[in-house]
């Protein structure tokens, strides 16, 4: 009776963990050990956190976000600092990443549902020596992030001592190249605007992490051995190329005569080509967000909902996710049933993908934005309220898209409101769909199908 129970539950356990779910639990688990680990005294100068404020903090460096309520340098010990580091790093390159090495550093074998996570998370395709793709992950990882490090201590090491320089260069190297925005200046990164060194490897471990290592991998063997560049890597490449070129373009256009006005033509492209470029995911910046022209506002909330590139550290709907809503709408133009692009066509489990993942992130980020509101006090007509709103919506798309970039309004928001962002980042991070996959239930195949009837379109 017990190995019957016994087997019942081991069995009710492996239904339940799906590769969606285990990922969950992971990111969840070590949120929980982040928040834990945050709040012990010695990770605070003052010796003291608030719970929500620990929790709040723990999620942005896990989901990679960099959206703070205390301020990182001020408040965090080195021993602080070094948590959240470690929070950013692990959260950046995937939980399941960190384990199946582990795993094989023991000479143990993983679960077919932890290959088909870390699968889900890092490539398109299957694969069949998982652990020569983690492998890979870790390794290019380990030389960008050291790569930038000694890069940013040229950049620094006439502003501060050596020891001083060297730990800068460690902590925004990898809160950059996993594109996580956590800085440990008060002011992010605006006293080095025209410093061309630290702007252009930030920018650099920015792109780099936020297009997939999968692309990383097939970009190197196409140097390398002029190898064929798959579908999935040349889109990412084209779109990537063409939201930077756009962003840097329409920032430039339209800060002219506000935060760009008096400076050098190169100072302006430079600020302008950061701003592009970490919008989309990074939270980094060298102006005042809160100076910045709506219009410009406006143009940032698109970025950073598109976010990053499947596979990558940046969260958001991906850049491949765009480029196929784009084709589905060109070929419907064109009146053309299937989806093709660069003379390929895509499967249509693949474009019912990204048309539910469009719409289930719209739901989840449009819900955050009406409860953000109300809890902060947007039930009563209130101008000053009602004057927050596209705050408000840049702050929920930041969330959602991990991008860490505010306007100041983090500093304002209410117990209530900070929960609601840190459940947005922990969606965001993930994305609606794994979460959707996970709580849902397997529905088995159909066995019948309903009378087709039409209904008018547009």
């Amino acid at each position: 009776m017990e190995a019957r129970t016994h087997r019942t539950l081991k069995s009710y356990v492996v239904n339940f963990l799906t590769p969606q779910r285990t990922l969950i639990l992971g990111f969840a688990a070590l949120i929980c050990l982040g928040t834990a680990l945050l709040t012990l005294p010695w990770a605070s100068k003052t010796g003291t956190i608030s719970l929500l404020d620990a929790i709040f903090t723990a999620t942005s460096a896990v989901c990679v976000t960099g959206l703070i309520v205390v301020d990182t340098g001020g408040y965090f010990t080195t021993w602080g600092q070094g948590v959240l580091l470690c929070l950013i790093q692990v959260g950046g390159l995937g939980i399941m990443t960190f384990s199946v090495f582990f795993y094989h550093l023991l000479g143990m074998d993983i679960s077919l549902r932890d290959r088909m996570a870390v699968q889900d998370t890092l490539t398109y395709a299957p694969v069949r020596d998982i652990f020569y793709i983690v492998k890979m992950v870790l390794i290019y990882a380990a030389v960008f992030e050291v790569i930038g490090m000694c890069l940013l201590f040229a950049g620094w090491l006439p502003y501060y001592s050596f020891t001083k320089a060297l730990y800068l260069s460690l902590f925004h190297s990898v809160s950059a190249f996993c594109n996580a925005g956590f800085c440990l200046f008060e002011k992010s990164l605006i006293a080095y605007q025209g410093n061309p060194i630290i702007n252009g490897t930030v920018i650099s471990l920015i792109t780099l992490g936020g297009i997939g290592f999968f692309v990383l991998h097939q970009l190197r063997r196409w140097v390398e051995h002029r190898s064929r560049l798959s579908l999935h890597t040349r889109l990412v490449v084209a779109t990537s190329a063409f939201l930077i070129v756009v962003g840097t373009l329409l920032f430039f256009l339209f800060e002219q005569n506000n935060t760009l006005a008096g400076l050098p033509l190169k100072n302006s492209l430079l600020i302008s080509l950061f701003q592009s470029v970490t919008a989309r995911t990074a939270g980094f910046s060298t102006v005042n967000f809160w100076q910045l022209s709506d219009a410009t506002l406006f143009i940032f909330v698109i970025l950073m909902f598109i976010g990053a590139s499947p596979g990558s550290c940046g969260g958001g709907i991906k850049t491949t996710n765009l480029a196929i809503l784009f084709f589905i709408a060109w070929n419907r133009f064109l009146g053309k049933s299937d989806v093709n692009m660069l003379k390929r066509t895509l499967p249509k489990e693949t474009v019912t993908r990204s048309i539910t993942l469009l719409l289930t992130s719209l739901l989840v980020v449009t819900m955050a934005l009406i409860l953000l509101n109300i809890s902060q006090g947007g039930i009563a007509p209130h101008p000053e309220t009602r004057g927050l709103f596209l705050e408000l919506l840049f702050e929920t798309m930041s969330a959602f898209g991990t991008v860490g970039l505010s306007t100041g309004a983090t500093a304002t928001l209410t117990p209530l409101s900070k929960a609601l962002i840190t459940i947005t980042m922990f969606v965001g991070r993930l994305g609606p769909l794994t979460l959707a996959y996970a709580l849902a239930r397997r529905a088995g195949e159909s066995r019948f199908q309903y009378t087709e009837e039409n209904i008018m379109v547009g």
